[in-house]
C-alpha cells in the first residue's frame, strides 16, 4: 500500500513560502525528483502575488534524508524562498462524514463576520477543509469546504447569524450532482426586470392606485393571489392592446440577469421563467434571452382591447411549484438538482420544492423560508452560490468577443 492508504508510513510535508513566479513548483519537484519520492498529495495557494506551496511526500530511502533537506532548503534560499520540512505519517485524516459547501457574499466581507462563521461551523461539529474566494467584484464571495455535519443542520444554524451579520449564506451538499446539468427557474416581476408588469400596464389605463390598493389588500391577507389578480386586471379593461409592446419597452432587466442566464446556457443548464405575470410579456422575454420555459397568465384580447379577464391555467403560488416540477421533468432534470429564484411569498412552494431556492432581495418571510437568501441587486450573484467564479465568467465573455 502506499502512503495515503497507510497511516502509519512515515512522510515529509514540504513547504514553501514567497514570491509567486514561473518555476516555483517545477523546481521544488525538480529538487525531490533527485531522492526517489513518491507525491501523496499537493495544495497551492497564491494571495496577493505571495506563494504557498505544500507538497506531501513519501519519506526518502534511508539515509539520504539529511540531504534531502539541506538540497530543498538550499534550492529555496536560490530561488529566495523560505522552506519548512516537517517529519510525519500518512496523510491528512480522514474527512467526517456529511460534506457541504458554504458560501459566504459580503459587501464587505469583514473579518468579523468570518470569525463568526468559522465558529458557527466548528460549533455545529464541522471541520473547514479548504476555503477559496470565487469573487471579489460587486461582492466578495468565498466558499468553504466543510466536513463532518450534515447539509441541513448546518443550513439552519448558519442562516440564524447571516442577517446579523450583514452577509449572505447559502449551504449546498458537496458532491457531483452540483456540477450536473441542471434547470434554474426565475420569478419574473422584481426578479428578473426590475418592474411590476401589473403596474406598467395599470400606468397605461389611469389606475395606478386603485391597483396598489388591491395589492396591499392581497398582502394583507384579505385577498388570496388568485382573487386579487383578477381584481387587478378587471381594472385593464378597455385598455388598447398597442400598450404591449409599451410595456414590453418600458421593462428593466435586473443587474447581472443577461450575465447571469449567458453564463448558465453556456454551462449546460436550462432556464425558465414562471411569473403571476402575463405572457404577453413573459413570452418576449423567452425570446429576447433565450429562456428555454416560460408560462405565466395570459391576458385576454378580443377585437384589438383588454378584456379585464385572463384566461387559461392560473399561475399563482402552487402553479409555481407545480410549474417547476414539470419543467424539471420535461428537462430531464431530478427536482433535486433545480434551482429556483424569487422574491415574493407566492414564490415560496416553488423555493422550497427546489434543490437550493433562492430568496432574491426578498420579504423576511421569504428570506427566513427559503434555503439561502441573496440580498445584493445584481442577480449573477447567484452564479456564485453555484460555484461558478467571477474569473471564470469573464474569461467566458472574453472567449467569445475573440
Amino acid at each position: 500500500m502506499d502512503a495515503a492508504q497507510t497511516p502509519e508510513v512515515p512522510t515529509l510535508l514540504v513547504k514553501i513560502f514567497g514570491k509567486d513566479r514561473p518555476g516555483i513548483t517545477a523546481g521544488l519537484f525538480d529538487t525531490l525528483a533527485a531522492y526517489s519520492v513518491d507525491v501523496v498529495d499537493i495544495e497551492q495557494v497564491v494571495t496577493r502575488g505571495r506563494l504557498v506551496l505544500c507538497a506531501l511526500v513519501s519519506q526518502p530511502p534511508a539515509g539520504i534524508e539529511g540531504d534531502l533537506r539541506s538540497t530543498v532548503h538550499s534550492w529555496a534560499e536560490s530561488m529566495k524562498m523560505q522552506a519548512e520540512i516537517i517529519s510525519g505519517h500518512g496523510d491528512n485524516r480522514p474527512r467526517g462524514l456529511g460534506r457541504s459547501l458554504v458560501t459566504v457574499l459580503g459587501h464587505p466581507l469583514t473579518a468579523e463576520s468570518t470569525a463568526a462563521i468559522a465558529a458557527r461551523i466548528a460549533k455545529a461539529g464541522g471541520n473547514i477543509d479548504r476555503i477559496f474566494r470565487l469573487a471579489k467584484y460587486p461582492v466578495t464571495a468565498v466558499e468553504f469546504a466543510v466536513s463532518g455535519v450534515e447539509t441541513e443542520p448546518l443550513r439552519t444554524a448558519l442562516a440564524q447569524d447571516a442577517a446579523a451579520l450583514g452577509v449572505d449564506i447559502a449551504v449546498v451538499a458537496a458532491g457531483l450532482h452540483r456540477r450536473a446539468q441542471r434547470l434554474v427557474v426565475m420569478d419574473v416581476d422584481s426578479t428578473l426586470i426590475q418592474d411590476e408588469v401589473i403596474e406598467l400596464f395599470a400606468a397605461h389605463a389611469g389606475c395606478e392606485d386603485k391597483v396598489a390598493e388591491v395589492t396591499a389588500a392581497a398582502m394583507r391577507g384579505e385577498l388570496d393571489f388568485e382573487q386579487s389578480l383578477h381584481a387587478r386586471v378587471a381594472l385593464l379593461a378597455g385598455l388598447d392592446a398597442s400598450v404591449v409592446e409599451k410595456v414590453r419597452n418600458e421593462i428593466r432587466l435586473t443587474p447581472g440577469a443577461r450575465t447571469l442566464i449567458r453564463t448558465l446556457k453556456r454551462l449546460g443548464y436550462q432556464v425558465g421563467v414562471v411569473s403571476g405575470g402575463f405572457t404577453q410579456v413573459t413570452d418576449d422575454l423567452r425570446e429576447r434571452l433565450g429562456l428555454d420555459f416560460a408560462q405565466a397568465n395570459t391576458l385576454e384580447i378580443v377585437d384589438g382591447k383588454l378584456t379585464g379577464r385572463v384566461t387559461g391555467e392560473i399561475v399563482d403560488r402552487a402553479g409555481k411549484a407545480r410549474l417547476l416540477r414539470r419543467f424539471a421533468a420535461e428537462a430531464g432534470v431530478p427536482l433535486a438538482q433545480t434551482v429556483a429564484i424569487g422574491d415574493g411569498a407566492n414564490d415560496l412552494d416553488m423555493l422550497n420544492a427546489a434543490g437550493l431556492g433562492v430568496a432574491f432581495n426578498a420579504k423576511p418571510v421569504v428570506r427566513q423560508a427559503a434555503h439561502t437568501a441573496v440580498n445584493f441587486p445584481f442577480l449573477d450573484t447567484v452564479l456564485y452560490l453555484l460555484g461558478i467564479t467571477r474569473e471564470e465568467v469573464e474569461a467566458a465573455d472574453t472567449h467569445d468577443e475573440d
